[in-house]
């Protein structure tokens, strides 16, 4: 989903949304947060608009949607598979787990599946570094993951057994 930089109800609701925060201390995180929970994501078309108004670069704002894992700048499935990518899942088989399930699923990092319904994002740590490698699907977490542990997870979140 795309919003022309014209599309006047878009950018009336963004103006919205962006002067409700207006005058706080600190109100980039609550600006993204209320843009998600409106569009599903930051679309790439909010972020110099923010950054106008706010007085910042368009770099800047990028540099925190790109950050936070809970930013998104394209619209999600309804279910994310968070893969951890940190070096102590690294260490203990991360990448080669991540190169099953993307060929499980047929997608790459940040796509999502053909159905619509699972988005596989990276994330750096999990907070499972002793359990390595982790994995999450909402708000389930996953320790010591193998490719049959993410089929499991996945299935039981309502996806079937696809990844």
């Amino acid at each position: 989903m795309t919003f022309p930089a014209t599309d006047a109800d878009f950018l009336s609701r963004l103006d919205e949304i962006i002067a409700a925060h207006q005058g706080r201390e600190g109100p980039l995180l609550p600006i993204l947060h209320d843009i998600q929970a409106e569009w599903g994501h930051v679309p790439e078309e909010a972020q110099p608009v923010i950054a106008a108004a706010l007085g910042l670069t368009r770099a800047e704002v990028y540099g925190v949607v790109s950050f936070y894992h809970d930013f998104h700048d394209r619209p999600q499935a309804r279910h994310v598979l968070r893969l951890c990518r940190a070096e102590a899942c690294q260490s203990m088989g991360a990448d080669a787990l991540a190169d099953q399930v993307r060929a499980a699923l047929g997608i790459d990092w940040h796509e999502t599946t053909p159905d619509g319904r699972l988005t596989l994002e990276p994330v750096f740590c999990l907070g499972l570094c002793a359990c390595a490698p982790s994995a999450q699907v909402g708000e389930r977490l996953l320790g010591r993951a193998d490719l049959a542990k993410v089929q499991k997870l996945v299935a039981e979140a309502g996806m079937g057994a696809g990844a």
